[in-house]
């Protein structure tokens, strides 16, 4: 079975790092930490805002990581301390973990996965650990900080108490504990997390969750680089409302097409049930949805339900207030950068002479695509694009292949 290892062996490069979140444990605890467990930052190279919708994306993982060095105890208790002193000590009881969606401090990310495996695993006495945490991750920089510090406090609580999980049910356990601080992802972050090796970009599904090689040309260079605009994104509603109208907009058109659209939430569920592909999907859309944003009055007479009604089928708890809702401009994005994630795996499958043009033609596309349909960029994060598209050096070297640049929930 395919089992998240502990960090047993410390490679050489990471000794002097290790050493100081040793010393750093050591300090506050009085001991040395029993082991290491990690978890990688990510950047997704295609396939924005899509996975919570039920389609594929293409992310792969970076070296930036979070660490927690741990020591189980029997106190059936969580101490949380951090090597940053910005960030405050915490400690709760295992069997009392509260986490309060209006107020999200770093150590409910950590709560979110300790609180998902013990709800999966169903043990009554399980052990509590103390741990010290250092993270290379920039924060709120779209490099999914949060969701590795979840993952990795899953990691911990499991190999604290000698439990088994796979990979993959780590990976479903994680993207649903998420949801007790209020983001309703899809599970990108936390499949990459736990799946990704090195020096490959992978093809990640889901319904049934599955992860796939994806072959990049050779020499091929990715530019990580922060447009220092950050977003906490379970500290607004910005990311939720995105969620909530790819649900109306499945909904809508789903009634006008004669199914039972309360049971559908996802557009992927809706093109499964229509059962055509990508293209016609993005047809529909524009035969059956308008560009004028949706108010909430709108959309209440088209599926014939109640404010009340509406908010127990459809809204999440953190946009019950929302009264306009962008549903042609969210679905066509989603069913158009679908389309882009298939193409890219083509493309690269294929290595043609001009695949870095045409793989960079699709990043482009789908930050685009972002910026005025999604509405998920920033104007320094579009300013960032075009220096890098239009740099002289760029324009004479080639050798690249594309950027990945922005504020968490974004491009």
């Amino acid at each position: 079975m395919d089992y998240p290892p502990i960090c047993s062996v410390v490679p050489t490069s990471l000794k002097s790092r290790y050493d100081k979140i040793r010393d750093a444990f050591k300090t506050r605890f009085g001991d040395d930490p029993s082991f290491f467990a990690k978890a990688p930052g990510r950047v997704n190279l295609i396939g924005e805002h899509i996975d919570y919708c039920g389609y594929a994306v293409l992310p792969m993982a970076i070296e930036q990581d979070v660490v927690f060095a741990v020591r189980p105890n029997d106190s059936e208790k969580i101490t949380l301390t951090n090597t940053d002193p910005e960030f405050q000590d915490f400690e709760c009881s295992i069997n009392d973990i509260s986490i309060d969606k209006s107020n999200p401090k770093w150590y409910y990310y950590a709560l979110c996965g300790v609180k998902g495996v013990l709800e999966h695993c169903g043990e009554e006495h399980p052990r509590g650990f103390s741990c010290t945490v250092d993270g290379t991750v920039p924060r709120s920089a779209g490099l999914s900080s949060s969701s590795a510090l979840v993952c990795c406090a899953a990691i911990s609580m499991i190999h604290a108490n000698g439990w088994k999980l796979t990979k993959k049910e780590l990976s479903n356990v994680c993207a649903y504990c998420e949801h007790y601080i209020g983001t309703e992802g899809g599970g990108m972050d936390q499949a990459i997390c736990f799946m990704a090796q090195e020096g490959k970009a992978k093809l990640i599904e889901f319904n049934p969750l599955k992860s796939t090689d994806v072959q990049l040309p050779e020499g091929a260079v990715f530019v990580i680089s922060n447009s220092c605009v950050e977003l906490n994104k379970a500290a607004t509603s910005d990311f939720n409302i995105r969620v909530v109208e790819g649900r109306i907009a499945s909904q809508i058109i789903a009634k006008a097409k004669g199914l039972d659209w309360q049971s559908l939430k996802r557009l992927g569920d809706l093109q499964k049930k229509l059962g055509v592909d990508l293209t016609n999907m993005t047809n529909i859309v524009k035969s059956e949805l308008h560009v004028e944003p949706y108010s909430k009055k709108e959309v209440c007479q088209i599926l014939d339900v109640t404010p009340e009604e509406l908010a127990k089928t459809t809204l999440s708890a953190n946009t019950l207030t929302v009264e306009s809702f962008k549903l042609y401009q969210r679905a066509l994005h989603v069913f158009e950068e679908a389309h882009r994630v298939w193409e890219f795996k083509r493309l690269g499958e294929e290595q043609a002479p001009d695949v870095l043009k045409k793989l960079g033609q699709l990043m482009s596309d789908s930050h685009t695509s972002c910026r005025d349909l999604y509405e998920c960029s920033h104007p320094d994060l579009d300013q960032l694009v075009n220096i890098c598209i239009w740099c002289p050096r760029v324009q004479i070297d080639r050798s690249w292949l594309g950027w990945m640049c922005g504020v968490d929930g974004s491009n």
